[in-house]
């Protein structure tokens, strides 16, 4: 008996602990030599990692992103066997020669000194450790590796088409997460990302031309110039500059370099330092330079509307190709209109709260990076060029109707690499997860989501949440129940679609006959405006909710009894006669995603004079 009872407790003991939210450690110093002609660098890297978890691990594994550029790659067979190639890679893989392509490769792999077998698998690198690390203990990692970067350009390349030479993402080799789930260890598919939060010491060793942007915090900016120090005098050894960055807390290190970037700065909130790189382009100075106090609004609103931009440093790189974000940086395209660049610009900065800060697993919910981010930004740019639309999220909206009716679209909760159209994806991605968040104000009140986004934010930057932690937050939030939506909206293609069917007298009342249509379940504003011009607002929630959200309108609503989900009908009676009416709409914000509003609305026969 007192074995048994033993091993229960101990059996309850692990239990307990793996519930509790825990999250790996990395400690990255590396130091690069770069050949800036060839495109070609070398390094050493020294890792120490952390065993945050509950488990003992024998093995770990490291992205090694630079060798999707290559011809037979998994990346170059999903782009050509696709229905709908990527069209972010615009170059045909298997097309690039040996001095085109992209690699990464590791020699001298130890742990603690003793030297690894490591089997490389394409993108990803699997190392069994000499050591088993233990819950809660640090083993050093040490490595040489040498890389050339790709040619093609998205997200990471050289020589772009506005003429930036180098665009290093993805660039070292990265430890990959270790979480709850276990090794996300995937291939590189040319879609998302999860890292590790950790420490960055990062030293390049490149040309004395060129101008250096990067993560983190360059380190005495005087030995460099480059418009880092005013009058600096920078100390070159064999023809190259030192540049030592420090990046702390973050889950990545980027870098872009060119020999004509200007490098401008300006004053961004809560003494943040605003950076901009970019080419020496009379075409497009004016616009860099217009950019940079409406960066520094951008981050003004993201602060109050998510939470505060921890860092002291931002930058805003022209390189790459369209925009993608990193931390503490974003590399752009430069050559654009003002109202485009801003546009990128906004979205690429949002990221660093929806993906730098709150750093969900991008493989798996991509939708909570790129549609909270699509969400947040759309309304930012809507605000701070004073475009004043009556709803800016349409974009999003159209976007998503479009998926619900093309035939292809696959839940949310797919893998990103398992898309079978690109099109699924980057519309569930984008435009379905912003509507979450448009929609989701409309079932609890704006008021209560942007109380959520501001309490999420607070609890779980740096760190790691799901989307079930999100709809933690937001019930506490606003006291409804919300597993049916982020169900039904992330984990099925169910659709919204409500209609009204029909009206009939009722002596003094008025029946309205309602019907759902599609598979979803949601609460119903029903607007009604009478023929003397009187407005009435009727509410009708559902039982799944477990309430009712506040009253957002201007004018009292009567709430109704709920509509049950398993009944397709529902009858709505009004204390009004028939011919009173004038006009009926379910829902008049336009927020709830009803995927046919033709039937949203009745509208009584004109009268003959």
């Amino acid at each position: 008996m007192r074995l048994l009872l033993t091993t229960f407790f101990v059996l309850c003991g692990s239990l307990s602990m793996a519930q509790e939210y825990w999250q790996q450690a990395v400690d990255y110093t590396m130091d690069v030599d770069v050949d800036a002609q060839n495109f070609q660098y070398q390094g050493t890297q020294k890792l120490v990692y952390t065993n945050n978890s509950p488990e003992t691990l024998d093995k770990v594994f490291y992205h090694l992103y630079y060798n999707a550029f290559q011809p037979g790659s998994d990346m170059a067979v999903r782009i050509q066997n696709s229905p709908d190639p990527n069209t972010r890679f615009r170059i045909n893989i298997d097309s690039l020669q040996p001095n085109e392509i992209g690699y990464l490769r590791i020699k001298n792999l130890q742990q603690d000194g003793v030297p690894l077998q490591p089997e490389e698998s394409g993108t990803i690198l699997e190392v069994p450790l000499a050591q088993p690390l233990a819950p809660g203990s640090q083993t050093v990692l040490t490595l040489e590796f040498e890389g050339q970067v790709p040619k093609l350009i998205r997200r990471a390349g050289r020589e772009s088409a506005e003429g930036v030479a180098l665009s290093m993402a993805q660039w070292y080799p990265k430890m990959a997460e270790y979480d709850f789930e276990g090794w996300n260890a995937e291939p590189y598919l040319g879609r998302e990302f999860h890292g590790v939060w950790g420490n960055f010491d990062v030293t390049l060793n490149i040309d004395k031309d060129y101008t250096v942007a990067a993560s983190g915090y360059l380190q005495e900016p005087e030995k460099v110039g480059h418009g880092y120090a005013e009058n600096a005098k920078p100390k070159v050894r064999k023809g190259k500059i030192r540049w030592r960055f420090i990046a702390p807390q973050v889950h990545d290190f980027t870098w872009a370099a060119d020999p004509e970037y200007i490098h401008d700065t300006h004053p961004g909130p809560n003494g943040v330092n605003l950076h901009f790189f970019y080419k020496n382009d009379p075409k497009i100075i004016d616009n860099w330079k217009k950019l940079q106090p409406k960066t520094a609004e951008l981050m003004q609103f993201f602060n109050e509307n998510i939470g505060p931009y921890p860092y002291k440093q931002y930058s805003v790189v022209q390189g790459g190709d369209g925009g993608m974000e990193y931390a503490m940086l974003t590399l752009i395209t430069g050559t654009r209109k003002f109202g485009s660049l801003f546009g990128v610009t906004a979205h690429e900065l949002a990221h660093s709260w929806f993906q730098h800060l709150l750093a969900t697993n991008e493989m798996k919910h991509e939708w909570m990076d790129e549609g909270f981010t699509s969400y947040i930004s759309t309304i930012a740019e809507d605000i701070i060029l004073e475009e004043n639309k009556r709803f800016p999220l349409e974009g999003s909206y159209r976007g998503y109707f479009y998926l619900a009716n093309s035939g292809v679209e696959e839940p949310m909760s797919t893998n990103a690499n398992r898309y079978a159209y690109n099109l699924a994806y980057e519309r569930a991605a984008y435009s379905k997860g912003a509507v979450f968040l448009g929609q989701l104000g409309y079932v609890i009140g704006q008021k209560k989501l942007a109380e959520t986004l501001k309490a999420y934010y607070q609890q779980y930057k740096f760190k790691h949440p799901s989307p079930n932690d999100f709809r933690r937050v937001a019930e506490r939030i606003s006291g409804l129940q919300l597993r049916w939506y982020l169900t039904d909206w992330t984990q099925t293609t169910n659709t919204v679609d409500y209609g009204i069917e029909e009206l009939k007298a009722a002596g003094d009342q008025t029946v309205v006959s309602l019907k759902r249509y599609g598979a979803m379940p949601m609460p119903l504003d029903i607007w009604v405006v009478l023929k003397d011009g009187s407005q009435q607002i009727h509410h009708i929630s559902i039982p799944l909710l477990r309430g009712t959200k506040e009253n957002p309108y201007a004018i009292d609503w009567t709430v109704h009894k709920d509509w049950s989900w398993a009944n397709p009908n529902y009858s709505l009676s009004l204390d009004i006669p028939k011919d009173t009416i004038d006009t009926i709409v379910i829902d008049p914000s336009f927020y709830m995603a009803d995927i046919n509003r033709d039937n949203n609305t009745y509208m009584a026969e004109p009268t003959g004079e």
